[in-house]
């Protein structure tokens, strides 16, 4: 009996190639399916949310596509209008805005020029220009504005650090070390802090600083400085005793370092001495209040004595070269 064989049909090998590759096939997307649940596992947030991102990244990605066929066909503000009200319906528009670093400054000071920023689409904003605003401030030194998406407009402020009181018409002024104003204040804010007054004397406040670090301890003891004719310093102490120091950041220094050696050997502050003038290079002049109407009146006490002492010297002269009178004596028989 005649055996019919069937071309084209699958032989042994293919048939068990063919099952190979199908187990392989299998395994493999049993294996790529338990690696993504790991990797959901894994993740801080659910599939919805996975699912919002994703849909956030395709309507910028459209955004982003949009701003590209605007500004091929030359219309580059229509794009970015498009690409704003895109991202605005995305979500990404200033819904909260965060101030960090700012301890010591009116915080409203800061709100006022960021929430003019709310509801503003995030590529829309000026971050240059609001952090240009900020560095208007007297209290801010430095200013970084950012973007925290999808809804935050985040700003961290360096403050300017109060050093000193600059006293001027009557009216008392926070500075920083630079002399850079910071506020008015009343006089019981700058109860403790540094008093400067004099004309120019603002600008020389990184000059007094170097000149009271050539004697730390007599630094915490000085109350005031003033500037006096654009050229020298007068420091009054906490005692109220003043010291006039003479022209020239050295001889100034000098000075002060002379001044801090002879307190500690001789407790010149606190003492009797008023003032002390260091003008001069080779000699220290002190006034002791009351000091010379003592002496003026010891002088003019002197005087009167010495004058009496020649009135009645003279008259004791005169007394003695004046004839004596004659005494009749009885005569005896």
């Amino acid at each position: 009996m005649a055996q019919t064989i069937r071309r084209g049909g699958k032989g042994v090998r293919r048939a068990a190639q063919a099952s190979g590759t199908k187990r392989k096939v299998t395994a493999a997307r049993r294996q790529t399916g338990s690696v993504i649940d790991m990797i959901m596992r894994w993740m801080p947030f659910s599939e919805e949310t996975l699912h919002k991102i994703a849909m956030t990244a395709i309507l910028g990605g459209a955004a982003v596509l949009a701003w590209i066929v605007a500004s091929m066909a030359g219309l580059p503000v229509l794009a970015e209008a498009e690409m704003a009200l895109i991202a605005s319906k995305s979500g990404f528009e200033v819904k909260r805005v965060e101030v960090r670093g700012v301890n010591r400054m009116n915080e409203l000071k800061i709100y006022e020029k960021v929430l003019g920023q709310r509801d503003q689409a995030m590529p829309r904003l000026d971050i240059a220009g609001l952090r240009a605003q900020l560095l208007e401030l007297s209290w801010v030194k430095d200013a970084r504005v950012s973007r925290q998406l999808p809804d935050t407009l985040v700003v961290d402020v360096i403050e300017r650090n109060p050093h000193a009181v600059l006293k001027a018409d009557g009216k008392l002024t926070l500075i920083d070390e630079t002399g850079h104003p910071l506020e008015a204040v009343t006089p019981a804010r700058a109860r403790g802090l540094l008093v400067l007054s004099g004309s120019g004397s603002a600008a020389r406040v990184p000059d007094l600083a170097k000149l009271l670090d050539a004697a730390p301890a007599i630094r915490l003891q000085v109350a005031e400085a003033e500037w006096i004719g654009n050229r020298r310093w007068n420091l009054t102490f906490k005692t109220r005793q003043i010291l006039a120091l003479p022209e020239g950041e050295t001889e100034a220094a000098s000075a002060l370092l002379t001044f801090a050696r002879m307190d500690g050997v001789d407790r010149l502050l606190g003492g009797k001495v008023a003032s002390f003038d260091m003008r001069s290079a080779d000699r220290i002049y002190m006034r002791v209040p009351g000091r010379a109407d003592a002496l003026a009146a010891s002088a003019h006490a002197a005087a009167d004595a010495k004058a009496e002492a020649k009135t009645e010297s003279a008259r004791s002269a005169v007394a003695s070269a004046a004839p004596k009178p004659v005494t009749a004596k009885t005569a005896q028989d």
